[in-house]
């Protein structure tokens, strides 16, 4: 089966439930807080609840945090290719949870920016494999020119999955077009859609379903031959694939933790694929494992593939 290889930094999320944003220069409460191995272990883990054979092939450092990451990949069966990196330990990303769900982000950098096309390759693609890339990658140089550089001696045959984040429509032209070039899937949610667009000029499509189902059909014509999925919550997602483009509607719960649960889509999308999947079930498979991972607290929550069965089963 084809393997599921993300190119992303694995990070140690410090995560504090809190009842609000303080305002700038004041102070909040966290009712409890955790750290849990996060960022691209999210994804990986996901996809390998999922049955999918997942490799981390991104730098790991070798302090604690480092360690709490091999640690994670480890017991989700996932491997990492590349050596550590000596001397440097992995960074945290803080989270802030507030009641709604709603998150907020400050990320800093440590060992998983250190990254060469050498590290990168002991990772090995292979046709039909499915490397993700994370727009956060191309927001800094260290991890941007090597993964260029990387990406354009990968055999034709690997499938490359952007997952553009916040980030990616905030970048120089330049460096979009050339991560589009290689692109062979894109999965993003609705807002990152829709900064895109309208960094390139494009409005939404007039497609006959819901606004998640435009933006899909619009990038659809600005990235001719690209797999698009824009995904919106508990509306679910929309595909656009060779032309025709598909609303699957999504299972709506009540979040208490909405930390990962894009993630665990992607991740679990990308395993449904490199089993053969079609793209329309596999969007039906990863809205329900977003669904299940808001119900849930903590980053790495995506549900087994067992679990996603059950959950369609009852709904049946």
């Amino acid at each position: 089966m084809p393997r599921i290889i993300h190119t992303g930094q694995a990070l140690v999320d410090a995560t504090a439930m809190i009842p609000d944003l303080p305002r700038r220069g004041q102070n909040t409460m966290a009712a409890e807080w955790n750290q849990h191995a996060g960022g691209a272990v999210n994804i990986l883990a996901a996809a390998a609840r999922s049955g999918a054979n997942a490799v981390h092939a991104g730098a790991i450092g070798t302090g604690s945090n480092g360690d709490l990451i091999r640690a994670t990949l480890e017991a989700e069966g996932v491997t990492w290719s590349a050596p550590a990196v000596e001397g440097s330990d992995t960074a945290l990303c803080v989270v802030l949870v507030e009641p709604s769900g709603e998150r907020t982000f400050v990320t800093t950098l440590g060992a998983e920016r250190s990254i060469t096309v050498e590290s990168l390759q002991t990772s090995n693609p292979q046709p039909g494999d499915l490397v993700c890339v994370t727009g956060y990658s191309l927001a800094i140089d260290s991890t941007r020119e090597p993964l260029e550089a990387w990406l354009t001696t990968l055999h034709g045959g690997v499938e490359v999955v952007l997952d553009p984040g916040a980030v990616f429509a905030t970048l120089p032209a330049e460096t979009r077009r050339r991560m589009i070039e290689r692109t062979t899937v894109w999965t993003s949610n609705q807002e990152e859609a829709d900064d895109y667009l309208a960094a390139v000029g494009q409005t939404r499509a007039d497609h006959p379903g819901s606004a998640m189902a435009d933006a899909a059909a619009a990038l659809a014509e600005v990235l001719p031959g690209v797999a698009i999925i824009v995904r919106d919550g508990r509306h679910g997602c929309a595909v656009s694939v060779g032309g025709v483009t598909v609303d699957v509607p999504g299972f709506p719960q009540e979040p208490v933790d909405t930390n990962g649960a894009g993630d665990a889509h992607t991740g679990v999308l990308v395993a449904e694929r490199a089993r053969g999947t079609d793209w329309v079930e596999a969007c039906r498979r990863a809205n329900v494992a977003g669904a299940i991972t808001v119900t849930r607290r903590g980053p790495a929550t995506a549900p087994t593939a067992r679990e996603i069965d059950e959950f369609l089963s009852q709904r049946a």
